[in-house]
C-alpha cells in the first residue's frame, strides 16, 4: 500500500486548480493523470527573456519583455492573411505584432487599442520593420527571467504547464533520504524535494537533474535486486534431463558454438532447486526456437511439463507446427491454445494439460488465464519478452505448485547498459553466432520518386518464382491510417499482379489472418503486403525479397525486425528501404546503418543514442520498461553507483527493514517499482 506522505502529490489530475474537461485530451496526449506526473514532467530548456523599456535593434534574435501600445491594425482582405497589430514603446517606437492564421478577432480581444499591454516574444527584423510573432500578452507587469519551456501538446502552453507544475510541487514533501550518505556527498547532490524545486526552476541545474535521474535509475535497480533475491529464496523442481528425447532428435544442422554454449547454461541451471531465471538474446535468425525446443525437451525427459508463451497468434501457430512436425516422431505431445480456440477443441486441450497428457502447450496469453490447469508445469519459456510485462510473466508461473523455472527470449537485440536496467535480475545469454548457410541480407535505400521501378523489379522477382514482402508504415498514430496505407498499396500492386497479391494487417480476424499467411506460405501469394503485423514470427524461406515504404518514419530496431522476415533460407535476400525526399540527420544515420550492418547488438546501440531508451523497441510496448527522468546518455553513467547503492541497502543495511530501508520503500512507490514491495509480501 502506498505510503500515506505520498497520497498527496498522486492525486487525480484534477485536484490541481484550473484543470476541467478542456484540458484532458492535451494532457491525456502528455500522460499527464496526476499531480505527480506533472512534477516529474521536467522543461527540456530555457528561455531568458530580456526586460526592456525600449525597442532596440541590437535585441534582434533576442527574446524580450517590454510595456507596448497599440496603434492600429492591419487586417488582410482574406481571412488567411495575417493579422498585425502595430504598437509602439514609451519613445514611440514602432514594432509589427503579427499572428498568423486570420486570428484578427483574437488579436483586437488580446490587444486593444491605445491600453498599454506586457508583451514577450521574439524581436525580428523584417525588411526595414521591427516584429514579433504570437507574442505572448499579459494585462500585468511582467518582470523578464528566465522562463521554463516544457514539452507541450496541441492545446496547452508551456506557460500552462508551467503553473501546474508549481501546484504539484506544492504537493511534494519532504521525504527521508535513501541514498547512501557518502555517496550523496560525493555527487553533491541536493536533497530530493530541492532537487525537483531547482529544476522546474532552472532547467540548466546539472545536479538537480543527475539526483532525481539517479532516484529513479536507483528505484529500477533496487526492484530488479529484490525481485531476483525473492525468486532465488524460492525452492523449485529440479529439472535433471536422461537426453533420450534430445538424442532422438533430427536436426538440419548441427548446433552452433553459441547455441550449444547456451543449451549448456540452461542444461545446468534446470538441475538447481533454484528456479533458473535466464534472458536469451538472439539476432534474428539466429536458433532462439532450437535452444527453447532442447529447454523444453529437458522439461519432458524430467517428467514435467513446458509452456511456451508467445506475443500474437501468428507466432504461437508457427511455433506449434514447427515443434510439432519437430517432436511428433520422437513422441513429445505438443498442443497450442489460443484465445481462438473455442469449445470442444478448447476443451480437451484443457483436459489434457490437466491429466498430463500433454507435455508442451503453445499459445498467446490464453495459456496463463483463469480455468487453464497443468499437472506439472516446470518450465516457463516467454518468446518476445518485451512485449510482456512483469505481471503477466508471474500469472504464468502462478500456474506450477513450486515456482517453474523461467526462460525468457527476444530477438530485438538490447544494448549492454539497457539489459542491466530492463534485465538486471535474470542471467543473460547471447546468441551471437548465425546458423551455416544464412546468409547477410542486401540493403539498399532508394527514394520513393523511383516506385515504378521498384514494382518493376518486383515484377521481375514474381516472374524468377520468387515472393516478396511489402511493408507499408504506420503514418499517424492510428491502426486506421495504417490500414489505410496498406489497403491502397494492396490494391495498386493488384491492379498489376492480379490475385498473386495478399494483404495481412492488425486489425483482421484471427482465421482472415491465417488463411492469407497459410497461401503466402504454400506458394499461392507472390506478394504479402502488411503492416508492422508481420514484425515478428513470420518464417517463409521463399520470401527473398522486402520492401519497406517511408523507412525513414521506422525506428532502427523496428526497421531489423522487419528486415528479418528475409534472409530465412540459404538464398541471397534483398531489402528495400524506400525513403521520402525530406530527411533528418536521424533518419539520414538510421537508413545509412541499415545499409551498412545486419548486426542486430551493434543497430542496437545505435539505436538507443539516436532514439532513445523510451523508443528502443520501435513502438513503446505494454511491457517496455521506461525511464522518465534518466535520459538515455545518463543511464551508462547512473547505473553502476545505483547498482551498488542497492546492493549495499540490501547486503548491509538490512534491506527494506533498515531506517535507509524504509525511505528506500518510499522511492519504491514513488517511482512505481512498488510490484518488488508487492512480491516480498506477497512471499
Amino acid at each position: 500500500m502506498r505510503p500515506d506522505i505520498l497520497n498527496p502529490l498522486f492525486a487525480e489530475i484534477t485536484a490541481l486548480k484550473g484543470i476541467g474537461p478542456a484540458l484532458a485530451k492535451p494532457l491525456e496526449r502528455l500522460g499527464l493523470a496526476r499531480a505527480v506526473d506533472v512534477a516529474f514532467h521536467l522543461p527540456t530548456g530555457f528561455i531568458d527573456r530580456l526586460p526592456r523599456d525600449e525597442l532596440m535593434a541590437a535585441d534582434v534574435g533576442q527574446v524580450i519583455t517590454i510595456p507596448l501600445t497599440p496603434m492600429n491594425y492591419r487586417f488582410g482582405g482574406s481571412a488567411r492573411a495575417p493579422a498585425r497589430v502595430q504598437a509602439v514603446d514609451a519613445k514611440g517606437n514602432y514594432v509589427s505584432l503579427v499572428f498568423f492564421g486570420g486570428n484578427s478577432g483574437w488579436a483586437k480581444k488580446l490587444l486593444p487599442l491605445n491600453e498599454t499591454r506586457w508583451v514577450s516574444g521574439r524581436l525580428d527584423q523584417y525588411g526595414q520593420e521591427l516584429q514579433i510573432v504570437h507574442p505572448e500578452v499579459s494585462e500585468e507587469s511582467e518582470a523578464g527571467g528566465r522562463e521554463a519551456v516544457y514539452p507541450c501538446s496541441e492545446g496547452i502552453t508551456s506557460k500552462r504547464i508551467a503553473a501546474m507544475a508549481a501546484q504539484a510541487l506544492e504537493r511534494a514533501p519532504e521525504l527521508p533520504e535513501w541514498i547512501e550518505p557518502s555517496l550523496k556527498a560525493q555527487h553533491d547532490w541536493p536533497d530530493w524535494r530541492e532537487a525537483l524545486e531547482r529544476i522546474h526552476a532552472d532547467p540548466a541545474d546539472a545536479k538537480a537533474r543527475e539526483r532525481l535521474a539517479y532516484d529513479e535509475v536507483f528505484a529500477n535497480q533496487l526492484a530488479l535486486l529484490l525481485v531476483r533475491g525473492e525468486a532465488r529464496s524460492k525452492r523449485g523442481r529440479p529439472l535433471q534431463g536422461d537426453g533420450r528425447l534430445r538424442d532422438a532428435l533430427t536436426l538440419p544442422y548441427a548446433p552452433t558454438g553459441a547455441q550449444a554454449r547456451t543449451i549448456h547454461e540452461i542444461e545446468g541451471d534446470l538441475t538447481q532447486t533454484q528456479p533458473m531465471l535466464r534472458l536469451l538474446q538472439g539476432d534474428v535468425g539466429s536458433g532462439k526456437t532450437l535452444v527453447a525446443t532442447m529447454a523444453l525437451l529437458i522439461a519432458a525427459e524430467a517428467g514435467a511439463q513446458g509452456a511456451l508463451l508467445a506475443p500474437t497468434e501468428i507466432l504461437a501457430r508457427q511455433h506449434f507446427e514447427t515443434l510439432n512436425r519437430l517432436l511428433s516422431g520422437i513422441g513429445v505431445r505438443v498442443a497450442i491454445l489460443t484465445g481462438r480456440d473455442k469449445g470442444r477443441v478448447r476443451e480437451a486441450t484443457l483436459m489434457g494439460l490437466a491429466v498430463g497428457e500433454i507435455d508442451i502447450l503453445i499459445g498467446t496469453h490464453a495459456i496463463f488465464q483463469e480455468g487453464v490447469t497443468y499437472r506439472d508445469l516446470g518450465l516457463v519459456v516467454v518468446d518476445e519478452q518485451h512485449r510482456f510485462g512483469v505481471a503477466q510473466r508471474m500469472m504464468l508461473q502462478a500456474k506450477a505448485e513450486r515456482p517453474p523455472h523461467l526462460l525468457v527470449m527476444t530477438a530485438t537485440p538490447i544494448p549492454r547498459t539497457l539489459t542491466l536496467a530492463q534485465y538486471g535480475e535474470m542471467d543473460v545469454s547471447r546468441l551471437d553466432e548465425m546458423p551455416p548457410g544464412r546468409q547477410p541480407i542486401e540493403t539498399s535505400v532508394i527514394s520513393e520518386e523511383r516506385l515504378p521501378e521498384i514494382v518493376d523489379a518486383l515484377g521481375r522477382h514474381l516472374a524468377g518464382g520468387g515472393q516478396a514482402y511489402w511493408v507499408c508504415p504506420l503514418v499517424e498514430e492510428s491502426e486506421k491510417s495504417d490500414l489505410a496505407a496498406a489497403e491502397a498499396r494492396a490494391e495498386s500492386l493488384r491492379a498489376r499482379f492480379g490475385d498473386k497479391v495478399g494483404l495481412v494487417h492488425g486489425r483482421m480476424k484471427g482465421p482472415e489472418k491465417d488463411a492469407v499467411m497459410a497461401r503466402f506460405a504454400a506458394g499461392e501469394l507472390g506478394v504479402l503486403v502488411a503492416t508492422t503485423v508481420i514484425e515478428v514470427g513470420v518464417d517463409v524461406p521463399n520470401a527473398t525479397l522486402i520492401v519497406i515504404e517511408h523507412a525513414d518514419r521506422f525506428g532502427l530496431a523496428q526497421l531489423h525486425q522487419l528486415r528479418g522476415r528475409v534472409g530465412r533460407g540459404s538464398g541471397r535476400s534483398v531489402c528495400i528501404l524506400l525513403r521520402g525526399g525530406q530527411l533528418s540527420e536521424t533518419s539520414r544515420a538510421r537508413l545509412a546503418l541499415m545499409r551498412e550492418t545486419n548486426d542486430g547488438f551493434r543497430i542496437a546501440e545505435e539505436d538507443l543514442r539516436l532514439r532513445g531508451a523510451g523508443e528502443l523497441l520501435g513502438t513503446r510496448q505494454s511491457g517496455d520498461m521506461q525511464f522518465r527522468l534518466a535520459s538515455p546518455e545518463m543511464l551508462g553513467g547512473l547505473l553502476p553507483p545505483a547498482n551498488g547503492d542497492a546492493r549495499l541497502l540490501i547486503d548491509r543495511d538490512g534491506g527494506l527493514k533498515g531506517e535507509r530501508g524504509q525511505a528506500a520503500r518510499i522511492a519504491l512507490y514513488l517511482f512505481e517499482r512498488d510490484a518488488a514491495v508487492g512480491l516480498l509480501r506477497a512471499g
